[in-house]
């Protein structure tokens, strides 16, 4: 009964939160001309905020690993509606590309008002073996490139006025069975990027950081690894990308999306047996 009442509480606060503040309003307008780099943009989530960026009238450079697919997504970008669509093949998993891909984009554009970090290297789903190369690896691609384009990337985003979006996930706020080196990089994007906004506001930064926290999104690689495994419902990565660059645009913290990622990531603390019970039970798992 306690744990009843708990809930009922809790989506009493919600929902008189939500009614006291809906956060500011989006202006597409305020998009026309922006110089925009998104990271992870040849499939997914990162290719679909460079073709909503392209609508929107952006000025876009656009990276993943894939030359090609790069070249076909900055074609779609300008058929879209960009003033500029720029492409540059890159590994993160590098020491010296994640750092030329700014300096590139700031080259080209003239600067930068949107640094958009969305890649991740893949990485199985299931259980740990054991894999310590495979977890610094992926620690490499998934966090310390995000590190080091930000650092590159912040003298241009303060003289702009700039923000800083961080695309991470629900898997950083709360553990889940099959993803330990995965989850493990996004607890480090929300530890690092929350731990440098309190930073920039002390120092009175006109650079901005947006934290994403996303919920299973319907990818053809997310959709692949839990195939079979988990019933847990994803959401469509067009609707996620556009959640993703209204929060970047409106200068916002934080975004949870869908919404009730900010829920379950907050019943953690609230039912962590319940929780973790919940967590362990919604995959399927054979000995």
């Amino acid at each position: 009964m306690r744990a009843l009442t708990k809930i009922v509480l809790l989506s009493i606060c919600f929902a008189v939160l939500a009614f006291l503040w809906s956060g500011p309003r989006f202006e597409a307008e305020t998009l026309r001309g922006a110089r925009v780099l998104v990271t992870g943009a040849s499939t997914g989530i990162g290719e679909q905020m460079a073709y909503h960026y392209a609508r929107f009238g952006a000025q876009i450079v656009v990276t993943a690993r894939r030359e090609k697919v790069l070249q076909q997504v900055a074609e779609e970008c300008l058929r879209l509606g960009a003033q500029k669509a720029l492409y540059v093949a890159a590994d993160m998993a590098s020491e010296s590309d994640p750092e030329k891909v700014v300096d590139f984009a700031v080259e080209k554009l003239g600067g930068l008002d949107y640094l958009v970090l969305n890649h991740i290297g893949p990485s199985p789903f299931s259980m740990w073996q054991g894999d310590v190369d495979h977890t610094r690896w992926l620690m490499k691609v998934n966090f310390f490139s995000y590190v080091q384009m930000a650092w590159t990337a912040l003298a241009s985003l303060e003289d702009s006025k700039g923000s800083l979006v961080v695309v991470s996930s629900l898997l950083g706020k709360l553990s889940s069975p099959f993803v330990a080196p995965y989850t493990s990089t996004k607890f480090a994007l929300n530890g690092f990027f929350g731990a440098l906004n309190h930073e920039l506001a002390m120092k009175r930064s006109n650079v901005s950081i947006s934290i994403c926290t996303l919920g299973l999104i319907d990818t053809e690689a997310a959709m692949e690894k839990v195939k079979g495994v988990t019933n847990v419902p994803a959401y469509p990565a067009s609707d996620a990308a556009l959640n993703i660059i209204m929060t970047g645009a409106t200068r916002q913290q934080e975004l949870f999306y869908p919404w009730f990622t900010q829920v379950v990531a907050l019943t953690k603390d609230w039912f962590p047996s319940i929780t973790n019970y919940v967590i362990q039970n919604s995959y399927s798992y054979d000995q």
